[in-house]
């Protein structure tokens, strides 16, 4: 007598459950914060390691770097191994590296530590927006930006838990955190094992369609990824650069910090705000939409007396613009399945790459001039979007064109 075989999962069984899609959204609250616990502890790491801010910050670098790697990683194994063991392995990684970084009792361990948890810290931002992304059809853009809005949560309520608790306290709170990581492991049985095929990998796409494809692939990722680092750039200006050129033109350090906070919280409404949007408007609608409002208010950031409202503006108009993004390379590059590891590995690298690049402008040119800087670079975004509109508009006609009898 044959041994019963296990039941088959149909090929159009959803990729999670109600249960996953909650738990999902509880693992990007814990993203975000833990990408946020480490700048406001950094009085605590400076006192206890007797380090200067430089050496203090390579905490946060080193989560960076473990991210891009974890990334890279999750992409490799993306489609080899099933789903919730990736997810699992990653979850497991951030638990270990944030109780060992509270733990370390030098800062050499500290740093490994920090890159572990950014390990898993990437393997779950890249893991659980490229299962969005493919897994609820012509919803996935809106549950892409309720899953980053999540992120956005988490990024506000990290360094409240910080204030809260006081920075000498630091290691409970990453204690608690890598705690809280280990829940979500029970709800990835509600994850499909093996994510669904793209349309371009169901249908063994050839062709004339697969060679306007390979020509143009190359120089559409690089603008993809020119997108997302440009834009990540933005966001990380304006959080890192408003309070201080607030100050510059006349408020208050407290009306100065409370502004910041607000352009925080707007990014994060902004992408609850577009998940209806999404289910009426293309992508690249929305985002070369988004590029243009973001640019306008940074123009208007550079009158004092509209400022903090601005930088508002371009909380809300930037929110969509990574989530959204995700999908839109998918349907314009299917057949390139490392497309999204690059840019949202590129993101993370420009998000590092930022400071420092803005710096040098800022420092050459005024603080002042802030918003006037971040302009150029929006303008360069919403031109990387206007391209992307034309070329993949060309590719979907010469696609059509070429499957035509």
């Amino acid at each position: 007598m044959e041994p019963p075989k296990a039941p088959s999962v149909p090929r159009d069984a959803p990729l999670f459950s109600t249960a996953a899609v909650v738990a999902s959204c509880v693992g990007f609250v814990l993203i975000g914060a833990l990408q946020a616990l480490y700048g406001p502890a950094i009085p605590a790491f400076r006192e206890e390691f007797g380090l200067s801010p430089s050496a203090a910050g390579l905490g946060l670098s080193a989560h960076f770097i473990g991210g891009v790697a974890g990334v890279l990683l999750f992409d490799r194994f993306f489609g080899r191994t099933g789903n919730r063991q990736l997810l699992g392995a990653s979850y497991l990684l951030m638990a270990l590296g944030a109780a060992g970084f509270a733990l370390a009792p030098n800062w050499p361990l500290g740093l490994a530590m920090a890159l572990v948890a950014g390990l898993g810290f990437g393997g779950i931002d890249y893991g659980l927006n490229q299962l969005f992304a493919i897994g609820f059809g012509r919803r996935s853009t809106a549950m892409l930006n309720i899953l980053n809005a999540h992120f956005g949560i988490g990024a506000i309520l990290g360094p409240v838990l910080i204030g809260a608790v006081g920075a000498e306290h630091y290691p409970a709170v990453f204690i608690v955190f890598a705690v809280a990581n280990l829940p979500l492991l029970l709800c990835l049985r509600g994850v499909r094992g093996q994510a669904p095929k793209t349309a371009a990998e169901g249908t063994g796409q050839s062709g004339a369609r697969g060679q306007v494809l390979g020509r143009s692939l190359g120089t559409l990722i690089a603008v993809f990824v020119a997108l997302y680092v440009l834009h990540v750039g933005i966001e990380a200006g304006v959080g890192g650069w408003e309070p201080t050129h607030l100050e510059t033109v006349g408020y208050g350090a407290g009306f100065a910090a409370t502004a910041t906070s607000v352009y925080w919280l707007m990014l994060t409404a902004g992408r609850f705000l577009v998940a209806p949007l999404a289910l009426r408007f293309r992508a690249q609608t929305i985002i070369t939409v988004s590029c243009a409002g973001m640019t306008v208010c940074l123009l208007l950031a550079s009158v004092p007396g509209l400022a903090p409202y601005a930088y508002a503006g371009v909380g809300l108009f930037i929110a969509p613009i990574f989530p959204t993004g995700l999908p839109w390379l998918n349907q314009a590059a299917p057949r390139a399945r490392r497309a999204g590891a690059i840019v949202i590995a590129a993101s993370m690298v420009g998000g590092v790459a930022a400071g420092p690049a803005l710096g040098k402008a800022i420092e050459w040119s005024g603080v002042r001039s802030v918003p006037l800087v971040l302009s150029v670079v929006s303008a360069l975004c919403l031109a990387s979007a206007l391209w992307l509109v034309r070329a993949t508009h060309r590719t979907t006609s010469t696609s059509r064109s070429a499957e035509s009898p």
